[in-house]
């Protein structure tokens, strides 16, 4: 690891999640332990639950964490699976859930795990490198429709089938198994057009929310975290782009209209009552202090709701 992970928007995290002594918390992304770190020291009474698929994150937070003994509990698991995980700790509901949603310091600055095109190294991006085979299987496997597809709706981005055309064109040569050789397709497929970021950003994007599932988990982490969250508890959810961000606001907007009856009708049939208030109409972001110091964090939004 060559950097410390920041926690983003810990100060924030705390004051909105952290309304009274002795609660029972979960973090459902631990990573190393900062976020929780933060609110143990918050609420010297709490106690929380830390998630991560990681079994190199726990490792490093455990080491962190290890002054505060049974108040800190660590599951290895995935958050789209958070009631069966609480479910082994005898834990029904909780006080606040966390989620933050950033790829951690740990993934992003050891080469060996394939996130970063700032490094030649194998092409994996697996959060947890125990499960499944690397991206790099995926990737000189699938056709160039699909291909075009994951990277078109996973990145956003414009140029998918260049893109896509390119990564088959070059692996009929020979498979594409790093980072440096995936960046260089990359850059020979997309257009100079004076953008900050590199030309690789939205295809690696692209392949890790992809290889992850973290849509389709986020969708049912927060169905689940919501549920299990007692009456006043709330969720705080820290997106790191567009795509995860939409649906959170979505899915708090819709669990805070309840209804879901055509307008036109003028009694309510379906039964759906409000099941959270949305406390931040607009979402939290970092402060030019906290943007300069961990440029990681600019992209971060929070948003927060509390259970009816």
């Amino acid at each position: 690891m060559n950097s410390e992970h920041v926690p983003v928007m810990l100060r924030e995290v705390v004051s909105h999640l952290v309304s009274r002594a002795g609660g029972v918390y979960v973090d459902c992304t631990l990573g190393v332990g900062g976020h929780t770190l933060g609110i143990l020291e918050a609420d010297p009474y709490s106690r929380i639950f830390g998630i991560d698929v990681d079994p190199e994150a726990i490792a490093l937070a455990k080491e962190k964490l290890k002054g505060y003994g049974d108040r800190v509990s660590f599951v290895k698991g995935n958050f789209a699976d958070l009631i069966s995980l609480l479910n082994q700790h005898s834990i029904s509901e909780v006080d606040g859930v966390l989620m933050d949603l950033g790829v951690s310091s740990i993934q992003l600055d050891t080469p060996e795990r394939g996130f970063s095109f700032r490094y030649n190294a194998p092409l994996d991006m697996r959060m947890d490198q125990t499960a499944d085979k690397p991206i790099s299987y995926e990737l000189n496997k699938e056709s160039s429709d699909r291909l075009t597809e994951i990277i078109k709706e996973f990145g956003e981005e414009r140029w998918a089938k260049r893109i896509a055309r390119n990564i088959v064109t070059a692996r009929e040569r020979s498979p594409i198994t790093t980072t440096a050789r995936l960046a260089e397709i990359i850059e020979r497929s997309v257009p100079r057009s004076g953008e900050s970021i590199h030309p690789a950003t939205r295809t690696f994007q692209a392949l890790r929310i992809y290889k992850n599932s973290e849509l389709e988990n986020l969708e049912s982490g927060l169905d689940q975290a919501i549920q299990i969250l007692k009456t006043d508890g709330r969720i705080c959810v820290i997106s790191f782009h567009s795509l995860e961000d939409r649906i959170v606001k979505n899915t708090f907007r819709t669990l805070e209209r309840g209804c879901i009856c055509p307008p036109k009708i003028p009694k309510c049939i379906c039964g759906k009552k409000p099941v959270i208030k949305i406390i931040t109409k607009r979402p939290i972001v970092p402060g030019d202090e906290e943007i300069k110091a961990n440029p990681r964090s600019r992209s971060s939004k929070m948003r927060v709701a509390e259970k009816l």
